[in-house]
């Protein structure tokens, strides 16, 4: 969903749970998250980012590419990295920053989603030899994050449980239909 930012004075672009979006614009992806994590990569050469918002659609520890639930983590990064090469970025220059995992859906293992989810982040991004730069990951609390692509700038901002509801409920029907829908078609990774 694409908005103006009177705030920052730029368009800004919110990234819902399973979504992505790559650009070499000066505007703002932003994504409300609880449980999820965003991904945001950068070209720091091109001035080219991306962010994705992804979960896991189930809890109990996955392994990136053979099991169903990575296939779906899987996914979501190829789909931002492709993205981010298909817009010229050099994939030796990718910069990552990671955020989310928080521990806000309740009844469902308490930290479990997010930190499958924190888990499946990390090892996808060092299996691709992709450098973090920095993340703000697990908590008890949402977080709305904006990412400026030109800069590689991340502003965060902790959510009250009270502000979290509106991600909570996202991220709530995102994983219920991640469950019902099968994966399609098989994935084969390459160098």
């Amino acid at each position: 969903m694409r908005f103006y930012d009177s705030k920052h004075q730029r368009d800004s672009i919110k990234i819902l749970p399973g979504e992505y979006h790559v650009t070499s614009d000066d505007i703002i992806l932003m994504t409300v998250l609880g449980s999820c994590v965003a991904v945001c990569l950068r070209d720091p050469v091109l001035k080219i980012g991306g962010m994705n918002h992804f979960m896991l659609p189930k809890d109990g520890p996955t392994s990136v590419a053979t099991d169903a639930a990575g296939r779906y983590g899987t996914h979501a990064m190829e789909l931002l990295i492709n993205g981010m090469l298909k817009a010229g970025a050099s994939r030796n220059r990718l910069q990552a920053k990671l955020f989310g995992g928080g521990a806000v859906l309740g009844g469902m293992n308490g930290m479990g989603v997010g930190r499958n989810n924190i888990d499946f982040a990390r090892a996808f991004l060092a299996a691709e030899r992709i450098e973090v730069l920095a993340a703000d990951l697990g908590g008890n609390s949402g977080r709305k994050i904006m990412f400026f692509p030109c800069t590689g700038r991340v502003l965060v901002k902790t959510l009250r449980p009270a502000d979290s509801r509106e991600s909570v409920e996202h991220e709530a029907l995102y994983q219920s239909r991640l469950r019902q829908t099968p994966l399609r078609g098989e994935v084969e990774l390459f160098d």
